[in-house]
């Protein structure tokens, strides 16, 4: 008995200490710090997240793989990007098994970041095109000191993330650009990798595994381009940030 009151006890504290934590994290105070906050700083990190990967091949036509096309691609961003003096961190660097929590987890870890995750489509029917997806809705990061509690989720957002779409628009304009393949769009979807980061996330989908599209996709020259493109969509959101900070810091001496 003694046992079960103590574990109480504990329990108790627990939660009061957890709920204190809560209510002490700092809000913003006027509308300045607000408007500040909407317009995200230029990130210092992308997160490359090839999808698929080990047990789970993802999509496959004949001996393609997607894990393995996944994996490629991200690899070719992760040089050009560092190349362009940008940090990257890879959710895998081989044929690993990552479940989507974890791939969740390395981002809302990382500062300052960015998120791309790779994957390419599966259609038995005739198919092409690239597409980008972003959350309409994303996890609002935890407070500090309770982010460690297991199943601890923060509200969603409350208007559509605006710099996931930008991203999103800038990544596909470029592939589009550069691969000259059909423009499926950029489109909004609840994707978990999407929408449980606190960070800009995209998920692109660079093609259709199948036979119409399959020859194109296992050439090095295309994949240089599907590369190359979503490196270029990637700098040129981190340029735009730039130009915009830029404006505001001018406009704020101005009415100094």
């Amino acid at each position: 008995m003694k046992n079960i009151v103590a574990w109480l006890g504990l329990g108790l504290m627990l939660v009061s200490f957890v709920w204190w934590q809560i209510l002490s994290t700092p809000r913003p105070v006027n509308s300045t710090s607000t408007r500040r906050s909407a317009t995200p700083a230029p990130f210092t990190l992308v997160v490359l997240d090839p999808g698929h990967g080990g047990q789970d091949s993802g999509a496959m036509c004949g001996a393609i793989l997607e894990k393995n096309l996944t994996l490629d691609i991200a690899q070719r961003v992760d040089r050009l990007l560092q190349s362009q003096g940008l940090a990257t961190v890879m959710t895998r660097v081989g044929d690993s098994y990552v479940s989507l929590q974890d791939r969740a987890a390395v981002t809302n870890r990382a500062r300052d970041c960015i998120l791309v995750s790779i994957h390419f489509n599966e259609s038995k029917k005739t198919a092409s095109g690239v597409e980008t997806y972003y959350a309409e809705h994303q996890a609002a990061p935890a407070p500090r000191l309770v982010s460690w509690i297991p199943f601890f989720s923060g509200p969603a957002a409350e208007s559509p993330t605006l710099a996931s779409q930008s991203l999103a628009r800038f990544i596909q304009e470029a592939m589009i650009a550069r691969t000259k393949a059909p423009d499926r769009g950029t489109k909004p979807e609840q994707l978990f990798v999407l929408a449980n980061v606190s960070t800009p996330a995209v998920l692109v989908e660079a093609g259709f595994l199948n036979k119409d599209e399959i020859a194109k996709l296992d050439n090095n020259d295309y994949r240089d381009q599907l590369a190359a493109a979503i490196s270029e969509g990637i700098l040129r959101y981190r340029d735009v940030l730039k130009e915009r900070q830029l404006t505001l810091a001018v406009s704020g001496q101005g009415t100094e």
